[in-house]
């Protein structure tokens, strides 16, 4: 989990955490980070992601290990001396100020001429495009247009580094995806190093450099959006990261990094090793839905399996296909809605197939639901 050596600017070294001297909540937590990176910490509640965002706030102390910024220790540095920007879930706006007030304030506590904290705070509305605004009060603002000033003022001191904690949680979905664009925009535009942390995926995905998935405390994985989607490296990523289909099996053979395991059909299909690694051991299939595909028996595609249909529920542009297993397990395909798409009696055996590269042998985990 390294940034280029060249280029780290925010680097965790061995973090620990305990609240109680027993249970560690963060576990030998290492990241680096380089100028101008969106990494997001994710993961389900409790598992972490936010006791190292406020470690490095300074709002928590470390348990043990050390956290440096640009080479220097940072461990036990005041929060108001890190030069850090903050967004927050609830906006943290000062409602007794104007839109301009609240901007300015950051540049106020530190002292800089009233022409520039004009200048600056003139700059910032528009470029949260918010130009017309500076006189009004938050109450008169709506949620997203709340949240673009809470962004403004984390960014209009020129922070080295800006820590968002859940920013778009209180947002409707379409609030929130206006406003991962606009973040996004912000980001390239201004070329600031963010720390990010949310429980949605899709946020996630959509928005970051890197993604480190945390687990009861431990991070299972950190790599970019596309690495953690394709080829999660154990069974709890791939079960946290968007939707999966899981077979249960028994790995018969390895070839290479290939692994074969026969599943409750008596089918033997080919699959990516991941974690699975013994002959003999039970494992799991994990294949996601739109990697499925229900072909005819002249199919091109080097792994199948047969399945009985069970029902299908129409989502506008896509269909999803339920099939069942013989020993019950459920999985689903995801048909894109057209012409093509297929029409089964209940309880008919069908033929699945799949790419091997898009199929992974894991061990067997407990699926965890996120917040």
């Amino acid at each position: 989990m390294t940034a280029d050596s060249s280029d780290v600017f925010l680097e965790f070294d061995r973090v620990q955490k305990s609240y109680d001297q027993q249970t560690l909540v963060v576990r030998n937590f290492n990241l680096s980070v380089a100028r101008g990176e969106f990494v997001t910490l994710l993961g389900p509640s409790g598992s972490g992601k936010s006791t190292v965002l406020m470690m490095l706030a300074g709002f928590e102390s470390l348990t043990s290990g050390d956290i440096r910024l640009q080479g220097r220790s940072i461990a036990r540095t005041a929060p108001y001396d890190r030069d850090i920007g903050m967004v927050f879930q609830n906006y943290a706006l000062f409602p007794h100020m104007s839109i301009a007030e609240n901007l300015a304030y950051p540049l106020k506590i530190r002292k800089q001429p009233k022409d520039e904290i004009a200048r600056k705070v003139r700059e910032y509305l528009e470029l949260v495009e918010l130009g017309n605004f500076g006189n009004r009060t938050p109450a008169q603002l709506s949620g997203g247009q709340r949240q673009r000033v809470a962004l403004a003022r984390a960014l209009i001191f020129a922070p080295r580094l800006v820590l968002m904690d859940e920013p778009l949680g209180a947002l409707d979905k379409k609030l929130r995806e206006q406003m991962q664009l606009e973040i996004t925009r912000l980001h390239k535009q201004l070329g600031f190093t963010v720390i990010y942390v949310t429980h949605d995926q899709s946020e996630a995905l959509t928005m970051s450099n890197r993604i480190a998935v945390f687990n009861a405390g431990v991070v299972q994985q950190c790599d970019a959006p596309e690495t953690l989607y394709e080829t999660p490296c154990n069974g709890f990523v791939a079960d946290f990261i968007g939707e999966n289909n899981f077979l249960p099996g028994e790995l018969v053979a390895l070839e290479g990094d290939v692994a074969l395991v026969r599943i409750s059909s008596g089918d033997v299909v080919r699959t990516r090793k991941a974690d699975a690694d013994k002959v003999g051991m039970r494992c799991n299939v994990s294949v996601r839905p739109e990697k499925l595909f229900l072909m005819p028996s002249d199919h091109p595609f080097d792994t199948t399996f047969s399945a009985r249909f069970a029902n299908k529920l129409y989502v506008g542009d896509f269909i999803r296909y339920f099939f069942a297993l013989p020993d019950g397990t459920e999985l689903v395909v995801k048909v894109l809605n057209d012409l093509a798409a297929p029409d089964y009696a209940e309880g008919q055996e069908v033929t699945l197939a799949a790419a091997t590269r898009d199929c992974s042998a894991f061990a067997p985990h407990r699926p965890q639901e996120a917040d």
